[in-house]
């Protein structure tokens, strides 16, 4: 690995901006390549405790709760890095309000949370105090403002320390949950706290190490403005955690819990690998903008690069789990949840159009064109709603995944061909999906 590190760096090491981003990917890689071990581990270890019914309650829980968190995040992520990165010296006015934004955003959303749950499953009192548990950490959305502020100084080795290290300790206490045969409000609790923890080590960083919180300013001017770049961000987001997550609500509503544990241990799985183009993407970011101010031809040739890039990972990480998902699945949760390998099958090509759909979200950042990223997700919303209802009472859960992949393709790729403004977008994805054009890019 360190033979690797030198290799790289000693021919990037006339580049001094690309080797911070080098330096940042790395992080961020590590980062999630922890959480993902650890995750895998002590979520299979969970898993296999609780069996597929009650892990698929505890799924369905969680699900649901992510599903609201959205809408909590406003949509302003990539609207904050931006900011920063196009008036540095306003950092401390743009990150005062956007934690102020998610605070009031937070509370509303938990409302809401306590409220559909109760409409849905009106008789079902466990589920309804898990969600509750689990819907709290909604209420601790504004401390990311300081991974905001790491990741628009390409500086996110500070969130990676507190993250793991909190995720390593929690961790540990998941497995003296097990051990102890614990309740599944125990585990929710434990959710709640690790997200208590690291909320508060991560302000308490970045006042340290980055902008001093006495020095955020909270102008309702700025907050208006925040709110009018992200709003069709607020809606397209939301669009996206629908078509991402609500064949998992839908399964729990239209056949049961059980049959959300199933799916859910394929999709641990299959998602886990999307951590992948948000990091990439995160961290050239700034050079892709960087490129746009520049050159018009070194922008387009960076994002095409960065096509490239995703779509060759994925395929990697699909092709041989097609094969191997049924022994994979019994290797890691055991033969109650043997019926998760065809559902893994074909769910893990759903990874080709998420990373498209992830680096090509940056396309719309930079473009200020957050009203046709709406456009795209909200369709793709629509289409996975309709699939669902359609194939999950046919199929069960390949049905869900059947319904995933088709409405990823049309949300991150044939959407593209129906706008003038985005077919560029189109035919540099078709382009990336063909090796041959790779190749010679490449040579």
């Amino acid at each position: 690995m360190n033979f690797i590190k030198v290799f790289i760096y000693q021919r990037i090491r006339h580049r001094p901006y690309l080797v911070k981003i080098v330096n940042n990917i790395s992080w961020l890689f590590f980062d999630n390549i922890l959480r993902l071990g650890v995750g895998l581990c002590v979520g299979v270890w969970i898993a296999r405790y609780l069996g597929p019914e009650k892990f698929g309650l505890f799924s369905f829980a969680m699900t649901f709760t992510s599903l609201f968190g959205v809408i909590a995040a406003l949509g302003l992520d990539n609207i904050v890095v931006r900011n920063i990165l196009r008036d540095p010296n306003r950092a401390c006015e743009t990150l005062g309000p956007a934690a102020a934004l998610q605070i009031i955003s937070g509370l509303f959303t938990y409302f809401l949370i306590l409220v559909a749950i109760t409409y849905i499953r009106p008789d079902d009192t466990l589920t309804r105090s898990i969600v509750a548990i689990l819907g709290s950490t909604i209420l601790l959305k504004s401390s990311e403002i300081a991974v905001l502020w790491f990741e628009s100084q390409i500086q996110s080795k500070y969130t990676v320390w507190v993250k793991n290290s909190v995720l390593l300790l929690f961790a540990m206490i998941k497995i003296i949950l097990i051990l102890q045969e614990a309740s599944l409000i125990a585990f929710a609790l434990a959710v709640l706290f690790e997200a208590v923890v690291v909320a508060f080590i991560l302000l308490i960083v970045m006042n340290k190490y980055g902008q001093p919180l006495t020095k955020l300013r909270i102008k309702v001017k700025r907050a208006k403005i925040l709110i009018k770049d992200s709003w069709p961000l607020i809606l397209s987001t939301v669009a996206v955690a629908i078509y991402m997550k609500i064949d998992q609500i839908m399964l729990g509503q239209m056949i049961g819990d059980e049959a959300v544990g199933i799916y859910s241990a394929a999709t641990r799985i299959s998602e886990a690998w999307y951590f992948i183009p948000t990091v990439i993407a995160a961290s050239v970011f700034p050079a892709i903008l960087e490129a746009k101010k520049n050159s018009e031809k070194q922008y387009y040739e960076r994002l095409q690069k960065l096509y490239d890039l995703v779509v060759i990972i994925s395929v990697i990480v699909a092709l041989p789990m097609t094969f191997l998902s049924t022994q994979v699945i019994i290797l890691f949760f055991g033969e109650a949840y043997s019926g998760a390998g065809p559902i893994l099958a074909i769910h893990i090509w759903a990874a080709v159009f998420v990373f498209m759909g992830v680096a090509s979200g940056k396309w719309f950042i930079a473009e200020n064109n957050q009203l046709l990223s709406l456009q795209r997700t909200a369709l793709g919303a629509v289409l996975n709603v309709g699939l669902n209802l359609w194939l999950i009472p046919v199929y069960g859960a390949v049905g869900a995944a059947l319904a995933t992949i088709l409405s990823y393709a049309v949300a991150a790729f044939f959407s593209d061909l129906l706008q003038q403004k985005t077919r560029k977008m189109f035919y540099m994805k078709v382009s990336a999906l063909n090796p041959f054009d790779v190749y010679k890019r490449n040579i």
